[in-house]
């Protein structure tokens, strides 16, 4: 069974922000000859890394609404430079807009069934809008 993950987007106030940071860190990548891959590191590995490798995404909470979905790629145990162990979640970089779902804040990430993800935005109209609008769409129940 497919397991994604959820986190909270830090220092980020909007999808621009977060999409706009991730854009000029693969350009950087891409400028040093490095692998062009987005890497999240977090403190802990998964214990149900296999479930997330089938095909699991990395949900990302902006501002308290899940508005995002990442396709993760790979986790990958790394130690750090201070030999502390590390998980990188290795990211596609391409990102799905999320019907916007309220979400409380929280430490580092949590496991998110597949059943209680928020579906990927279908309609073309609602993808071509400003994120922060279709959340206010979702909070006023219009969406």
């Amino acid at each position: 069974m497919t397991l994604n993950l959820l986190k909270l987007c830090v220092g980020c106030d909007s999808v621009r922000d977060l999409t706009d940071w991730v854009d000029e860190r693969l350009a950087e990548k891409r400028r040093l000859g490095q692998e062009p891959v987005h890497i999240h590191r977090t403190r802990q590995m998964p214990k149900r890394r296999d479930e997330i490798l089938e095909g699991g995404s990395l949900y990302w909470v902006i501002k308290g609404s899940i508005m995002l979905r990442e396709p993760i790629v790979d986790l990958r145990q790394v130690t750090d430079e201070n030999g502390v162990p590390h998980c990188d979640i290795v990211l596609t970089g391409a990102f799905v807009q999320v019907e916007p779902r309220r979400f409380r804040p929280f430490q580092g990430w949590r496991y998110l069934d597949p059943k209680e993800a928020p579906a990927d935005l279908r309609s073309a109209g609602a993808r071509d809008l400003p994120p922060e609008f279709v959340k206010e769409l979702a909070v006023l129940g219009l969406l």
